[in-house]
Formats: structure tokens, sequence, C-alpha cells
């Protein structure tokens, strides 16, 4: 496998500031060619443009304020998130949605904090890097409010089954699969939704440095995920979405340079 383009590794994480230069050097080595770095949060996004801005061509970044931190998110926030989204670095507003699982934000302020999200990501012109976690039904119908005023966008990290993802297709919703998908305790009903996936919505990620594919021989004495792993969501989505291997990798490099906007790899 070769040009691999991992939509979603949190970068800025504490356990990556002493080695990002090898992690992203094993990515390359392993065919893992670009990364778009995740912001949650406006000062965790300011960190991830930094990081893309020292590295063009191979690191992008997302900017906005995960459903966890939409507490602390004020009127100064939207301010600054609003710039940084028009930043060249930025290819998607996000991480940001709902999470009704940990509630570790009042919902109503989740809620509030999407919703100036998605005007902020309308106004910019830019797709959305998107969380759900047992909020569904009320993420569902605030992305149907918004209609064509957004350009796109990905339900990161999907977990969920064929009716959940039939949902985020017909709103034109890329999907992206992590390592859940190698979690064979978890990943029933994942496994089950994308025998239906179309190849032309596909991404993939590995949202380092969590969800370590359970499948990776050996397993890293870390337990830490990084981009260099990648590939094997490929081969293990591969074996779910009963296509070749070689299939699933390059549909998902063309759906992420055709959402993102990024120019194809050169030869």
């Amino acid at each position: 496998m070769r040009d691999l383009i991992d939509v979603g590794a949190n970068l800025t994480h504490g356990s990556f500031s002493d080695d990002l230069a090898d992690v992203i050097g094993r990515a390359a080595a392993a065919g893992v060619t670009r990364l778009i770095v995740t912001g949650t949060s406006v000062a965790g996004s300011a960190a991830a443009i930094d990081l893309a801005a020292e590295r063009p061509a191979v690191l992008w970044a997302t900017a906005g304020v995960h459903p966890h931190e939409s507490a602390a998110f004020g009127a100064a926030d939207e301010k600054r998130l609003a710039g940084l989204l028009m930043r060249p670095e930025v290819v998607a507003a996000g991480e940001c949605g709902l999470d009704y699982f940990r509630d570790y934000a009042p919902r109503q302020q989740q809620v509030e904090a999407f919703g100036r999200q998605l005007e902020l990501a309308a106004r910019a012109g830019k797709p959305l890097f998107l969380h759900q976690r047992a909020a569904h039904d009320e993420f569902l119908a605030m992305l149907r409010e918004q209609g064509s005023r957004l350009t796109g966008g990905v339900a990161h990290c999907f977990t969920e089954g064929p009716d959940v993802m039939t949902d985020y297709l017909e709103l034109g919703l890329c999907i992206g699969i992590t390592g859940w998908i190698c979690d064979d305790r978890r990943a029933t009903e994942l496994r089950e939704a994308v025998r239906d996936l179309p190849l032309d919505r596909l991404l993939i990620e590995t949202d380092a440095p969590y969800l370590l594919p359970r499948t990776l021989q050996p397993q890293p004495r870390s337990r830490r995920n990084e981009p260099a792993y990648l590939p094997e969501v490929v081969r293990t989505l591969a074996v779910h979405m009963r296509r070749p291997i070689d299939e699933i990798a390059a549909a998902s490099t063309r759906n992420a340079e055709r959402l993102f906007g990024l120019s194809p790899a050169a030869a």
C-alpha cells in the first residue's frame, strides 16, 4: 500500500511530543504519506495548524471544538475559531458534534456549540469533521436543518450499524473507519454496515494515539496507536467489505483528496 491518507490523527497529543518526527517517518515508510491533524479545542486547533505549517504537503489540520470541550466555548473562542478556519492549512471544521455518552459538557451547551460551528463551517465553505456518540437523532436533525449550506463532511470514527450509516450517506457524508473495525468484541454492527458502504464514501483514519488495531501483530508495548498502523485498518476493512486491499486503499485516498481539496500525490 502507498499514498494512504490518515484523515484523523491527534498528533498534538502529549504522547507524541518526544518523537513526532519519527512517527511521521514511520508513517511514510508504511505508505501513509499524508495526515490530517485533528483540532479538538481552539488552542488545540491552533497547535494542529502550527504542525501543518511546518510540514506542507504532508500535514493538514482541522479546526474545531469537540463536544467534550463545548462548555468553555464562548464568544471570543468563536471569533478566534472563525479566523482559524480561514487558514490555508485547515481543510475541515471540527472535530465538532454531540456526545451524550460521556456528557462531559451539559447537553444544551453541546447543542449551542455545535450549532455555532455548523454556521462557521457554512460561512467558511469547509467540510465538517464530525463526532457523534449516543446523540444520533438530535445530531442528524441539526445537520438536516443546515441542508445545502454545508459542503460535505465525514462521520469521524464511525462505529455504528447499517441504519445510522444510511442516514449519514443520505446527508452526503463520508464514513471514517478506524481500528474499531479490527475489534471482534465491539465491531459486529460496524462490520455489517461496511458491507454496503459505497467505495466513494470511504475514508480511513487511525484516531491516533487511540484505537490501536487489536489485530496488529506484534502489539506495541506502549499501546500507543500511530499513523504507521493505518494499513492494518485497510487490510481488515478489505475483508469485511469483501474487496481487494488495493481497491480500498486507492478509493480512500481519492475520496480524501476530493473532500478536503488535496492535490493528488506526485507520481
